[in-house]
């Protein structure tokens, strides 16, 4: 697949950050901006295309301009705010125009900008139909499943995981041979669990 062509970027808000007591990650500031529109603004330059996911707030996601989703709309009989993120990637693989999905939750707003361009390059030298972030931290892997590229082609064996009981990302990547994109930095992706997280890398962000 091409860098940009074939692409369409998904933000995942639609979290719960029940460590965050609750609160809408993607809305909460960072640096005099919404942690989504750090995210927004470092994948856009990167896709073809941009979606977002949410479940709530759904007014003020709209007003960044692209299309919001919902969970919902991937499995309307579903439970679906106990799916977890893999409820919003397959919303956004059922959403997307591009054969291809790029997927990054709201709150790592220092996403690399060559994010694409080492997943895309993973995925094609592994022939692979999903490729997701690896950083190196004290010497030990530190995985991102959840800044990943994916094949649409795999939303039908999504939603049948989805309906068998299956929640852990980890679980179903292991079932298409995920390949694992090393990226030098890890500082990039930083994400916010709890406000003290996001209290300290208000203090070294660019």
């Amino acid at each position: 697949m091409s860098m940009h062509s074939d692409l369409t970027g998904l933000v995942l808000a639609g979290g719960q950050a029940s460590r965050m007591g609750g609160v809408d990650k993607g809305l909460q500031m960072l640096a005099g901006r919404p942690l989504a529109q750090h995210v927004i603004e470092r994948l856009r330059p990167q896709v073809a295309h941009l979606l977002i996911s949410a479940n709530r707030n759904l007014d003020r996601y709209r007003a960044y301009g692209y299309p919001v989703i919902t969970d919902k709309q991937a499995d309307a009989d579903a439970e679906v705010e106990m799916l977890g993120p893999l409820a919003g990637i397959l919303a956004g693989m059922r959403a997307a125009s591009t054969r291809h999905l790029l997927c990054v939750p709201c709150d790592v707003p220092r996403i690399p900008e060559a994010l694409a361009a080492g997943l895309i390059a993973t995925a094609q030298e592994n022939n692979s139909t999903i490729a997701y972030a690896v950083t190196a931290v004290n010497g030990q892997a530190q995985r991102h499943p959840a800044c990943a590229v994916l094949a649409c082609s795999l939303a039908d064996d999504l939603q049948a995981y989805l309906a068998a009981g299956g929640r852990k990302v980890g679980a179903w990547y292991a079932r298409h041979n995920a390949a694992e994109a090393c990226f030098a930095d890890e500082r990039a992706f930083y994400n916010v669990n709890s406000l003290q997280d996001l209290n300290e890398l208000a203090l070294i962000i660019d």
